[in-house]
């Protein structure tokens, strides 16, 4: 199967290179970040308490979800911005951390992979450890803590700064610690650190290794 698959934290840049390299490449484009925030989108607006696990398991079985690289449609709503809102952002990690969730949105995640051509660039916390564990390229993206707050600050102007930069560090621990899927680096898997490097230096270090071999 022809997958790139794309983890880190956020911030580190994974869905900017992934789209740009996927584009590069002529494969589709997955974000599975936006497939949790889809289910925690469907929960606010069901009125459903996202931290109870029962309900989140059904939810993600029961939700239609819909997905491509430029619009989310959750339920037959748009929720393409709304899903990178303030509240599904305070609500997606008790979604990403029930165990019941992550297994019913990994069977999605190959299911979308399979039917756009078994060819697709996906980014996500568990893509090359869970998901495709046997992808093509396995690449782990980081970046230091203030160059990806500075990033989110710069794309959402209205939150603060120093709010920013604390959620991301309370992310990074809920999702390295998690019991479900921790964020990890897979075995075999290239670490890019993009602080410092522009987007078009990645993907062509990128599509070097895969034309590589």
């Amino acid at each position: 199967m022809g997958v790139v698959a794309i983890d880190g934290p956020s911030g580190s840049g994974k869905s900017t290179v992934a789209r740009a390299l996927a584009g590069r490449l002529g494969r589709a484009y997955l974000d599975t970040g936006a497939m949790y925030r889809a289910v925690a989108f469907a929960a606010l607006r069901r009125g459903l308490d996202p931290d109870d696990g029962v309900l989140m398991a059904k939810l993600a079985v029961d939700a239609e979800i819909a997905l491509d690289a430029e619009a989310v449609v959750v339920d037959g709503v748009d929720a393409t911005i709304e899903i990178r809102g303030p509240e599904v952002t305070r609500a997606v990690s008790a979604v990403a951390s029930n165990s019941e969730v992550r297994r019913e949105l990994v069977r999605r995640q190959r299911e979308w992979v399979s039917t756009h051509g078994g060819e697709a660039v996906v980014e996500g916390r568990d893509i090359g450890t869970v998901v495709f564990p046997d992808a093509d390229l396995k690449v782990f993206f980081t970046a230091r803590l203030d160059v990806r707050a500075g990033r989110r600050h710069r794309e959402v102007v209205e939150l603060d700064y120093e709010a920013v930069a604390a959620d991301m560090a309370r992310r990074d621990t809920v999702d390295t610690e998690r019991r479900a899927d921790p964020l990890a680096m897979a075995e075999g898997a290239v670490l890019v650190d993009t602080s410092d490097r522009s987007v078009e230096e990645i993907v062509d270090d990128l599509a070097a290794r895969l034309s590589a071999g």
